[in-house]
């Protein structure tokens, strides 16, 4: 009898110890999701808002579904690649609205703080 008991006693910790480790790694990573955007954010803020002039060279989207038994969930991230005039590229996400007003091969000025898109106006 005392040989089970010690294994139940042994499968409970090991549950338990089991059960903290995968909590741990939950928390951490959603730790580590909120430290990095909160970083691209204030990055974002102390960045000066610059207006140069760009040629839009590609756009692309990427769909995120979501699937659980009961609902299914969706959503689209659009973004467009500009390029400036010495040659430098930069990709930046958009607004479904802004992305299908732009067309690759526009050309105008590119309005950004950091890596975030505020506005594009066609010359």
């Amino acid at each position: 009898m005392d040989i089970v008991r010690v294994g139940f006693q042994f499968h409970n910790i090991l549950f338990t110890v089991m059960s903290l480790a995968i909590f741990g790694l939950a928390v951490g990573i959603i730790l580590s999701n909120l430290i990095r955007t909160g970083k691209q954010w204030k990055k974002d803020n102390d960045s000066p808002r610059l207006t140069v002039p760009v040629t839009v060279v590609a756009k692309r989207y990427e769909d995120i579904h979501r699937r659980s038994k009961a609902v299914t969930s969706g959503r689209s991230r659009y973004y467009a690649t500009f390029e400036v005039e010495s040659g430098d590229r930069m990709e930046l996400e958009l607004e479904g609205q802004e992305y299908g007003l732009i067309v690759e091969g526009d050309r105008g000025n590119l309005t950004f703080q950091g890596s975030r898109f505020l506005k594009f106006e066609r010359t």
